[in-house]
C-alpha cells in the first residue's frame, strides 16, 4: 500500500471512529440519564478540535514522517501489495481502542467522550501528511510503500522508482521562450 494512501485512510477511519464513539457517548449520556457528561464532552470535542487544528496547520512533513521517508530503503521492485491487511496491521490499537471504549459506553460514557476527543485530535492533526508525502514522490520521482512487518513493529517504507512530475517545464517556468522567428 503506498504510503500516501495508508495517511489519507489513517485520517479517514479516525475521522469515523471520532463520529462512531460521539454517538455512542450519546447513546450511553441518554441511557445513564447523566446531565454533566454531555456538557463537558462537547467542551472537550471542542478544545480536541482547536489542538487537532493547530497540530496539523503545517503543510510540510511532520519530523516523525520526515525521518521515516529518509530511512526508507531503495527497492527497483513493488513490494506485496494487501492494503486490507496493511491498514489492519498498522491500525490495529485504534481498532481495539474504538471497539473497547465503544462497550464502555453505557457504563461509563466518560471513557467513549474521551476518546472521541483523541481520535479528533489525530485526524485534524494529521490531515495535510499526505499531500506533502505525494508532493515529496512528485518531487522525487519516487513512490514510498508501506513494508510487510509485524504489527507489534515500527512501520518501515519502500522506495520504489516512480514518475517525476514535471509541472514546471511543462509550464515553461524553467526556460525563457524564444520569440518566433518568421520562415525565409
Amino acid at each position: 500500500m503506498r504510503f500516501a494512501e495508508f495517511l489519507r485512510t489513517t485520517v479517514l477511519i479516525s475521522a469515523a471512529a471520532a463520529s462512531a464513539l460521539a454517538a455512542v457517548t450519546l447513546a450511553g449520556v441518554n441511557g445513564t440519564g447523566d446531565d454533566l457528561v454531555l456538557p463537558l464532552a462537547g467542551g472537550w470535542w471542542l478544545i480536541a478540535a482547536v489542538i487537532g487544528v493547530w497540530l496539523g496547520r503545517r503543510a510540510e512533513t511532520s519530523q516523525p514522517i520526515a525521518s521515516l521517508l529518509a530511512s526508507a530503503r531503495m527497492q527497483p521492485t513493488l513490494p506485496e501489495l494487501n492494503p486490507g491487511r496493511t491498514v489492519l496491521n498498522r491500525l490495529w490499537p485504534l481498532l481495539l481502542s474504538t471497539i473497547g471504549a465503544g462497550v464502555l459506553a453505557f457504563t461509563l460514557p466518560q471513557v467513549p467522550a474521551v476518546a472521541t476527543g483523541f481520535a479528533i485530535i489525530w485526524a485534524l492533526a494529521w490531515r495535510h501528511q499526505a499531500a506533502a508525502v505525494t508532493a515529496i514522490e512528485e518531487r522525487d520521482g519516487a513512490r514510498f510503500y508501506i513494508d510487510r512487518t509485524s504489527p507489534l513493529r515500527a512501520i518501515r517504507l519502500v522506495r520504489t522508482p516512480g514518475f517525476r512530475s514535471n509541472v514546471f517545464e511543462l509550464n515553461g517556468a524553467s526556460r525563457r521562450s524564444r520569440p518566433a522567428r518568421p520562415r525565409a
